[in-house]
């Protein structure tokens, strides 16, 4: 059967960003199982004792329901060049535990440190992040997803950021952009000058 995953950002023994990761597991649980009942992730999950202090992914992966819950030390890697890698056919608007589709792109990258996904001359994600492109005054991601990921849609939920259609021939219209995922708010993303964008 098909896995389906939520990471979840978990620090110091609390667990981030809960109502948007619920939003998005019932949602995913309907479309590809017909199923209606809710979960909410906060009565399923309990963190480990050795889990409690510092930085963990909580990786939640399910079907119809949760099939199991880890924890795993987790390190923000230091992005400072993205690689522009081109796929038409590409569909990841459910967040598979299988990513090969994601990795073989990863792996075109070249010198740079990531990938910035293009589909149909629109810029979408990275390997695994929403973007956010700023223009010198307002920060814009992309209308064109791969993934509704959960700090874009609290981000979009709280007016910090707004959707428009970016394509790779307009990105020289925006001075940076940021790399933003469960882990990586405005706080703590990456931050790439858009020269730093590669064909």
């Amino acid at each position: 059967m098909c896995q389906l995953l939520e990471t979840i950002k978990c620090r110091d023994g609390i667990l981030f960003n809960l109502e948007f990761h619920n939003l998005r597991l019932n949602k995913a649980r309907h479309e590809k199982f017909g199923i209606e009942e809710k979960i909410d992730l906060k009565n399923r999950i309990e963190i480990p004792e050795n889990c409690k202090t510092g930085l963990f992914r909580c990786r939640v992966i399910y079907a119809k329901e949760i099939e199991s819950v880890e924890f795993i030390p987790h390190q923000i890697r230091k992005i400072s060049s993205l690689k522009l890698v081109e796929n038409n056919s590409i569909d990841y608007h459910l967040k598979y535990v299988d990513r090969k589709i994601l990795q073989q792109l990863f792996e075109l990258r070249g010198n740079c440190d990531d990938i910035l996904i293009v589909k149909n001359g629109c810029i979408t994600d990275s390997s695994t992040a929403n973007v956010i492109f700023f223009d010198g005054q307002n920060w814009w991601t992309p209308d064109s997803p791969l993934l509704v990921g959960t700090q874009r849609a609290r981000l979009l939920s709280e007016g910090k950021i707004t959707p428009c259609k970016i394509t790779v021939n307009n990105i020289s219209n925006y001075k940076m952009v940021g790399l933003i995922n469960a882990f990586q708010d405005f706080d703590e993303m990456p931050i790439i000058k858009t020269e730093r964008i590669f064909q």
